[in-house]
């Protein structure tokens, strides 16, 4: 078996993404790892070579400023990277992703388990959202809970936004993977940044969105949502990690939006049926 992992960066240094602690998490279980460099502004290219594996293997693209709709120039370049991917699966990886050294041999054990079995085409991870400091998870129907990470590099399949795969069986229709679960979870510390790094990526990305740059605010954010991780860090994201203490405490005179509303409405029924409403961009088999 060989698996290739891939991501695309750009900017992450100003950005403020834990993108080399992103790649060391899963480099001991991968045999290549294609990372699609954008144009920045920073040093991010520097960083990622001073990694020196020879598993790494780095490829240099310039972004189309022109395409801004939808966010599709990120599936464009996720496709780079994964165009480019050599391996029988190819376990896709975003640049505030980690995974924990405890799961590594659950995770390579499951691709083993599942590489002959031609009608699992991909392989999905819960998540642990971080927001606001490193003790602080979101629980709800409103944030993914689960998504496909690796996918069977003989599948037919495209990232239409960067968010997930379609796969296509015919030129004209697109569906999710069919998926097993790995029973792993992936940290994503996308939210655990600072503000001001997360109100900088929004200047820089939302117009490849078609739209303005949002103000971000944490403390705009449904306190009933957040939780308290129980869980143990990744040991390589340790030093990066925000050093406060607390579930982080948003703003407690916030009027909810509608949409939140709605999420707390979903997460009524779930309690009282005892489902799952979030997202899903695959079918479990």
């Amino acid at each position: 078996m060989k698996v290739s992992a891939f991501t695309f960066i750009r900017n992450g240094q100003i950005l403020g993404y834990p993108f080399l602690q992103s790649i060391q998490s899963i480099l001991p279980i991968v045999d290549e790892f294609v990372i699609n460099v954008g144009d920045s502004e920073d040093d991010t290219l520097i960083l990622i070579r001073s990694i020196n594996d020879k598993k790494i293997r780095v490829i240099e693209s310039k972004w189309n400023d022109t395409m801004q709709s939808r966010g599709y120039v990120y599936g464009q370049q996720k496709m780079i990277a994964q165009f480019n991917c050599t391996g029988d699966w190819a376990f896709y990886i975003e640049g505030d992703e980690v995974y924990h050294e405890d799961d590594l041999e659950k995770i390579r054990k499951s691709m083993e388990m599942h590489l002959n079995d031609k009608k699992v085409e991909a392989l999905v991870f819960d998540f642990n959202h971080f927001y606001g400091n490193a003790n602080s998870v979101l629980k709800s129907p409103g944030w993914y809970r689960s998504e496909a990470r690796i996918i069977r590099n003989s599948v037919r399949s495209y990232a239409p936004d960067g968010l997930f795969w379609l796969v296509l069986k015919s030129n004209k229709k697109g569906r999710y993977p069919k998926a097993k679960h790995t029973g792993v979870c992936c940290y994503h510390y996308g939210w655990a940044r600072s503000e001001e790094q997360m109100n900088l990526k929004s200047s820089k990305v939302q117009k490849y969105w078609g739209g303005e740059p949002a103000k971000i605010d944490y403390t705009q954010m449904d306190q009933s949502i957040l939780h308290e991780f129980q869980g143990t860090h990744p040991k390589v994201i340790a030093e990066w990690l925000p050093k406060d203490l607390g579930i982080y405490q948003t703003n407690p005179e916030y009027i909810l939006t509608r949409k939140q509303k709605n999420h707390q409405l979903k997460m009524r029924l779930e309690r009282f049926f005892n489902i799952d409403l979030s997202k899903k961009h695959f079918k479990l088999i």
